[in-house]
């Protein structure tokens, strides 16, 4: 896990490295693993800067998988496992998710159908992930835009489930338990109350936006009072863990992304360890 006194954490992305580098006290950040080209010859100079400071970085994969019917992908496991190697990761991260089928690529998170066939399929490849990783896997949840019918568990079932027979960590997005619960119509409250929120290794947090009646997380839009009021529900319920902001586009100035920095911090209690 990586430890809550780690504060309050961002993505790192080449658009907002300066503003990264710059941020003083910085414990942790996040890259997308999949934007890592030959990670053991090379690594970008603004994460190689992190690292010399003993900012720890995790990689954060995208394209594994994990919840497609067919097996892993060996070489992209790989490349997470090279990744972590590469930066002296304390763990890597990936979503319970499948991006491809049959050959083609979605281009987007799916969520998973929670039936007991896709769930046992989920199992094996994280299995199979974990078996060539040098660090622990934190699993994380996707914002679903619909459901699959013919569900068979709920969403807290299916992750705890997940969890408890891979022994894997949760990497709980707040943002995507208000986007879902938002789009069926239920209490964010319901879902949170039944996590293993002992196994959190760190929180994302992100912005949305609605669109055709449906809540979007876009990563692009300011984290709404919403889910700042959730991370503050959070910690009441566990201790306070680290937390990172996602941000990929549509980049404010660097005065606001603070601001929206000290906003999850004051969120969670505490002061910001980048202030």
């Amino acid at each position: 896990m990586i430890p809550g006194d780690y504060g309050v954490g961002i993505g790192w992305r080449p658009e907002i490295a300066g503003f990264v580098a710059d941020l003083p006290g910085l414990r942790f950040v996040e890259v997308v693993a999949e934007s890592l080209h030959a990670p053991a010859r090379s690594i970008p100079d603004g994460l190689r800067d992190l690292r010399a400071r003993d900012v720890a970085v995790v990689p954060h994969g995208v394209r594994l998988s994990l919840g497609g019917a067919e097996p892993v992908d060996p070489a992209r496991v790989r490349h997470l496992a090279e990744c972590a190697t590469a930066l002296g990761s304390p763990m890597v991260s990936e979503h319970v998710a499948f991006v491809r089928a049959g050959g083609v690529e979605v281009g987007h998170l799916l969520p998973v159908p929670r039936t007991r066939d896709s769930l046992d399929a989920t199992v094996d490849n994280v299995r199979r992930t974990q078996a060539e990783l040098p660090v622990p896997l934190a699993l994380e949840p996707v914002a679903a835009l619909f459901d699959w019918p013919g569900a068979e568990l709920d969403e807290a079932d299916f992750l705890t489930e997940l969890l408890d027979r891979t022994g894997a960590l949760l990497l709980l997005d707040i943002a995507n338990v208000y986007a879902n619960a938002r789009n069926r119509g239920e209490d964010p409250l319901h879902l949170l109350d039944r996590l293993p929120l002992e196994q959190v290794a760190y929180v994302h947090v992100a912005g949305g936006a609605e669109h055709d009646g449906r809540y979007h997380d876009t990563h692009t839009d300011p984290v709404p009072a919403e889910v700042l009021e959730l991370i503050t529900q959070l910690c009441g319920r566990c201790r306070p863990p680290a937390l990172m902001l996602e941000r990929d586009g549509h980049y404010p100035p660097a005065d606001a992304l603070r601001a929206e920095l000290d906003a999850i911090a004051h969120a969670a209690g505490r002061p910001l360890v980048t202030a």
